[in-house]
C-alpha cells in the first residue's frame, strides 16, 4: 500500500476524509468567530481592577472569558487542521497564522485574569464561593488558583518575568536550532546497499534494519555528530538546569523538581516510587537483553542491537474496514458503550485516514471543546496502524466523554492523564492479539513489540527521568554540570539499566545530548507512569470486569475538574503508592517469561 503514488487531497473520497465542515460551513463563518473573539478581548479590559468588586463580577468575568477562549479554540482547531490538509495550501497558511497572531493578542490582553484573582484575599474567594452559584463550576480552579498564592511574586517582578519569558526559553530555542539544523550526519548506506542521507526521521528504521551492518553504521554516525557538539550541547544544557533551579528559587520552591511537579499538585513521592519500581525490576530487563543476545545470534550485544524486531514482520496488510473490526473486538471489555460511540465516531467521519500530497505526517487526536474530536493519521495498512487507530482513537474518545460531561473549563486533559486512555486502548488490543494470534512468527513478532513498548516506554523514559533527577540535583548542590561530567552519569545509567548482557562502547555516553525533551524539564518521567497507569487499569478490566470498566469510563468523564493523582485513584490507580508500577513490572516480567519459553 505504501509505494503507490500519493493522491492529492481532491483525490481522496469523502468518506476517508474527517468533517470538518461541521465546525464551519464557510470561510465566513470562521472569519465572524474570529472577530468575535477578538473584540470580546478587547472589552475584556472593563473587568481588569474588578474581579474581586464582587462574586457576582467574578462570575461575569470567568463565564466571559471561557467565551472568548472558546471561540478562539475553535478558531484555532479549525485553521490548524485545515492546513493539516495540505500544508503547501497558501490561504490555509494565512488563517493559520492569523488565528496564532489572535491567541497572542487576546492571551496579553486578558492576562491580568489569574494573578488578579491570586492577589483576592483567601476569605473574599471563599465568601464568592459560598454565595455566588455559578461560581461553583469554577471552584476546583479558584482553590488550585488560591493553593499556588505562596509561590506568586508580586505584580512588578511578575511583570518582569513576563518579559524575560522569551529569553529564558532561549536554551530550548537554540537546541532546536542546533538539532535540526546545524547538526550534520554523515551519509550512511540502507539495506541495499545505496548512500543515503541519515536524518532524524529515517534513523529508527535504520536501527530496526535485519542488517547488523546497516544499523552499526547509522548507530556510529548518528553519535559521533553529536559528540562533534558536545561541548556547546552540553553548555547549553547546563543553563537550561541553570535556569530551573534560579526560577524554582524565585518561587520559593525547595527544589527545581517539585516546581515543576507542582503545577499538576503531584507530590515527588510519584517521581521517587517510578524510579524505585523500574529499579528493582532491572534484573528482568537484563534477562530479556541477554535472551536478545541469544535469539540474535551475536558474540556482542551493542547499543546498535536493542531497537531490532527479533522477528522479521510476516507480510500482511490489512484494510482500514479490517483495522477497524479487529479494534472492535480488542476493546471490547470496554462495553457497549464505548464501542457504540468508538463506531458512531468512525461513520460520523472524525477520523482523516489516508496520506494524500501535502498532508502532515504522523497522527493526532484534536479538536475543539464543541466539535467532534477529531483524529489525523496516515493508515498504511500495517500493524502499527491498527495501534495508532487504537490509539489516537483513545484519545478521541476520552475528549469526548469529557466534553459531554465537564464544563468548558475542565474539558481538557493533563499531560499526565492524557496518555493513560491512548495507552489503555493500546494494552488491551495488545492482549486480544496475543491471545488470539495462531501464527507462530506473528505471536512472537507481537510479544516482542509488547516487551519493547515496556522497555522504550518504562525503562528509557525513567532513565530519562533519573538523569534529569540528578543533574539538577548536583546544580542545586553547588555544582557546575560540564559536557564530560554528564558523559559519565549518563553512561553509568546506561551501564545499569542495560546490564552485563551489553558490551560497554565509548557512543553511548552522549546519547543524552540529542534529547529534546530534556528541554521541558521532569516532563517525560509522565509517560512511563502513564503507561504503568494504563498497564494497571488494563489488567483490572481485564480480571474484575464491569466494576473496573465502569470506574475506568468514570475517569474518562472528569478533564481536569480534579489534580491527576485523584482523577486516576477514580479509576481505581493510586499513583501515590508504588502499587501501579509493581504491577506494570510484574506484567512485563511474564512477558519475557513467555518469551524465554519460546526459545
Amino acid at each position: 500500500m505504501g509505494n503507490k503514488k500519493l493522491k492529492s487531497r481532491t483525490e481522496i473520497p469523502s468518506e476517508h476524509k474527517w468533517n470538518i465542515e461541521k465546525m464551519y460551513a464557510a470561510d465566513d463563518l470562521w472569519e465572524k468567530d474570529l472577530a468575535a473573539a477578538i473584540t470580546g478581548a478587547e472589552n475584556y479590559d472593563r473587568f481588569r481592577g474588578h474581579l474581586g468588586d464582587s462574586a457576582s463580577m467574578l462570575a461575569d468575568a470567568l463565564e466571559e472569558s471561557d467565551r472568548i477562549e472558546l471561540l478562539l479554540e475553535r478558531v484555532f482547531v479549525y485553521a490548524r487542521m485545515k492546513q493539516d490538509e495540505d500544508n503547501r495550501n497558501s490561504h490555509q497558511q494565512e488563517m493559520l497564522g492569523r488565528a496564532e497572531n489572535a491567541i497572542a493578542r487576546i492571551s496579553s490582553a486578558m492576562s491580568f485574569v489569574l494573578p488578579e484573582i491570586i492577589a483576592l484575599p483567601e476569605d473574599r474567594i471563599l465568601s464568592f464561593l459560598d454565595n455566588e452559584p455559578r461560581l461553583q463550576i469554577y471552584r476546583h480552579m479558584l482553590l488550585d488558583a488560591l493553593r499556588r498564592k505562596a509561590h506568586v511574586l508580586p505584580e512588578a517582578q511578575e511583570k518582569l518575568l513576563a518579559q524575560m519569558s522569551e529569553v529564558l526559553g532561549a536554551t530550548g530555542q537554540i537546541f532546536t536550532m542546533l538539532n535540526n539544523a546545524d547538526l550534520k550526519f554523515t551519509n550512511v548506506h540502507d539495506e541495499d546497499g545505496d548512500e543515503i542521507s541519515l536524518t532524524h526521521g529515517n534513523y529508527i528504521n535504520l536501527m530496526r534494519s535485519q542488517n547488523r551492518e546497516v544499523r552499526k553504521e547509522a548507530y556510529t554516525a548518528c553519535y559521533e555528530a553529536y559528540r562533534s557538539l558536545i561541548n556547546t550541547i552540553g553548555t547549553n544544557y547546563s543553563y537550561n538546569v541553570k535556569r530551573d533551579v534560579v526560577s524554582a528559587q524565585i518561587r520559593h520552591y525547595d527544589s527545581a523538581r517539585q516546581a515543576s511537579l507542582a503545577s499538576g499538585n503531584i507530590p515527588e513521592s510519584v517521581y521517587d516510587n517510578l524510579i524505585s519500581a523500574v529499579n528493582d525490576t532491572l534484573p528482568t530487563l537484563h534477562d530479556y537483553l541477554t535472551l536478545r543476545k541469544k535469539i540474535l545470534g551475536v558474540d556482542e550485544l551493542k547499543m546498535y542491537d536493542v531497537y531490532v524486531p527479533l522477528v522479521s514482520m510476516p507480510e500482511r496488510d490489512i484494510t482500514f474496514r479490517e483495522a477497524v473490526e479487529l479494534a472492535n473486538k480488542g476493546l471490547a471489555p470496554l462495553g457497549e458503550d464505548y464501542l457504540a460511540q468508538f463506531n458512531r465516531g468512525i461513520e460520523d467521519r472524525w477520523i482523516d485516514i489516508y496520506e494524500n500530497e501535502g498532508k502532515t505526517s504522523g497522527a493526532y487526536s484534536f479538536g475543539s471543546y464543541d466539535s467532534d474530536p477529531y483524529v489525523l493519521m496516515n493508515f498504511d495498512g500495517k500493524l502499527e496502524d491498527l495501534f495508532t487507530l487504537v490509539h489516537e482513537m483513545g484519545h478521541s474518545m476520552n475528549s469526548f466523554y469529557t466534553r459531554a460531561n465537564q464544563p468548558f473549563c475542565y474539558g481538557d486533559h493533563s499531560i499526565f492523564t492524557a496518555e493513560v486512555a491512548s495507552t489503555v486502548n493500546e494494552s488491551l488490543m495488545m492482549r486480544y492479539l496475543l491471545e488470539n494470534e495462531r501464527d507462530p512468527e506473528m505471536h512472537r513478532y507481537i510479544l516482542n513489540m509488547y516487551i519493547e513498548a515496556f522497555r522504550t516506554t518504562l525503562f528509557r523514559q525513567t532513565m530519562f527521568a533519573e538523569f534529569e533527577k540528578q543533574t539538577h540535583d548536583y546544580v542545586e548542590n553547588g555544582g557546575s554540570l560540564t559536557a564530560e561530567w554528564m558523559n559519565s552519569l549518563y553512561n553509568d545509567l546506561n551501564n545499569r539499566y542495560f546490564g552485563p548482557a551489553l558490551t560497554e562502547d565509548s557512543l553511548i555516553q552522549y546519547e543524552w545530548a540529542r534529547i529534546p525533551h530534556f528541554y521541558r524539564s521532569f516532563y517525560v518521567y509522565q509517560y512511563a507512569t502513564g503507561y504503568s497507569a494504563a498497564t494497571a487499569i488494563a489488567d483490572s478490566i481485564l480480571t474484575k470486569g464491569a466494576p473496573a470498566r465502569d470506574a475506568y469510563l468514570e475517569f474518562l468523564k472528569c478533564g481536569t475538574n480534579d489534580y491527576p493523582v485523584e482523577l486516576l485513584r477514580i479509576a481505581g490507580v493510586d499513583m501515590d503508592t508504588p502499587g501501579p508500577v509493581d504491577q506494570a513490572m510484574k506484567t512485563f516480567t511474564s512477558l519475557v517469561e513467555e518469551l524465554k519459553g519460546l526459545y
